[in-house]
């Protein structure tokens, strides 16, 4: 009898150590709740107060209310405390240049509206659909952004990967390369409404995936001369691929900073643009393509023609710096004369012999707004 009791300690206490090892010390195995609503993904948010009211007015001011009550969506809600923190940053830098707060009642709506539909997808796709190793490409309700979904395993406990599953939800901003990505996980995920799947995103998460302040603050460049009035772009060498190859000379013209030019083995090179008629550029740009900023012009000469043979020098930059993939910058210049011939001469690359860009313009800006 002894022997029967002990040895029935014995298994009690084992199972015990193993319950204690399995929720504690060992590996983290929650119990799914059922988290089913009797609603569709909109009037979920609606059942929130306090939670998503910043996500609802965004919704409402847009327009959006039909598309979240459409069958087949995931939505990747966004609390309060995500709007709050982009509005703040916002609004900081407003206070130190003088400038009034803006809200999400009055701020851009094309620039909400392209932001907010990044997380807001057709179909459902709960986690399971994620579970690739790769993960999986989701693009964004109305614009067709490219996003990308993975399920990941958090630490608990000191265990590597010993936490619960989340999703790691990151804008590609249209760059094959992860080291571009911009990501935020998922606070809880699955939960299924009548016609859709809610992931809701952490609340650290900043809205617009760290575009909301410099898109609300950006001003676009002046108006490209290469459009308004037209002509004829050449370089003084061609991609190796030649001049209809995925990354020929004529993409740097194309005003697509999806596209881009680039040339191996440079030295130097030179972009010039035949004007159908000639005027007079006071600003250019150039914009950094999506890949390797190893490759980004950093010094060059801009040079003005009326005969392509005689050139006035324009401008010249040492040094410059691209910050950011697909970054546009506007470089402003002392000029009057309208001249038919534009030459960008670029001297060199950031680090070694290969440079690239998405694009080069030149731009005409009106006086009283060179002024400011």
């Amino acid at each position: 009898m002894n022997i029967l009791k002990k040895s029935l300690l014995f298994v009690i206490s084992f199972l015990s150590l193993l319950t204690a090892c399995k929720n504690d010390d060992g590996y983290y195995d929650p119990v799914i709740p059922d988290k089913g609503f009797d609603g569709d993904v909109y009037e979920y948010l609606q059942s929130k107060p306090g939670v998503y009211d910043s996500l609802l007015k965004v919704v409402d001011r847009l327009q959006l209310e039909s598309t979240l009550r459409d069958s087949n969506i995931t939505l990747f809600a966004l609390s309060n405390a995500s709007f709050q923190l982009a509005l703040t940053n916002l609004n900081n830098l407003r206070k130190l240049n003088d400038r009034p707060s803006e809200y999400l009642a009055n701020i851009d709506g094309n620039q909400l509206d392209t932001m907010l539909t990044q997380y807001i997808m057709r179909g459902k796709y709960i986690s399971d659909s994620l579970a690739k190793q790769d993960g999986l490409p989701l693009y964004g309700v109305k614009y067709g952004y490219p996003m990308h979904a993975s399920l990941v395993k958090t630490p608990a406990s000191g265990y590597v990967d010993g936490g619960p599953t989340v999703i790691q939800f990151s804008d590609t901003k249209r760059s094959q390369f992860l080291r571009n990505w911009v990501s935020t996980t998922t606070g809880s995920i699955n939960l299924e409404t009548k016609n859709g799947i809610i992931h809701v995103v952490s609340p650290d998460h900043v809205f617009g995936f760290g575009d909301f302040v410099s898109r609300l603050t950006y001003v676009p460049p002046p108006p490209n001369l290469f459009k308004t009035i037209g002509g004829i772009g050449t370089v003084s060498r061609e991609n190796g691929g030649g001049p209809d190859a995925v990354e020929a000379s004529k993409y740097a013209f194309d005003g697509n900073p999806e596209t881009k030019f680039l040339i191996g083995g440079m030295g130097t090179v030179w972009l010039q643009f035949e004007l159908n008629e000639a005027a007079a550029a006071n600003a250019y740009t150039i914009t950094s393509a999506n890949d390797f900023e190893d490759r980004d012009p950093i010094d060059w000469t801009l040079s003005g023609s009326n005969d392509g043979e005689n050139w006035t020098f324009l401008d010249s930059k040492a040094g410059e710096i691209f910050e950011q993939r697909f970054q546009t910058r506007v470089f402003r210049i002392s000029n009057k004369v309208a001249y038919k011939y534009y030459r960008l001469n670029i001297i060199r690359a950031k680090s070694g012999d290969v440079m690239q860009m998405a694009d080069w313009s030149v731009n005409k800006e009106e006086a009283e707004t060179v002024a400011k």
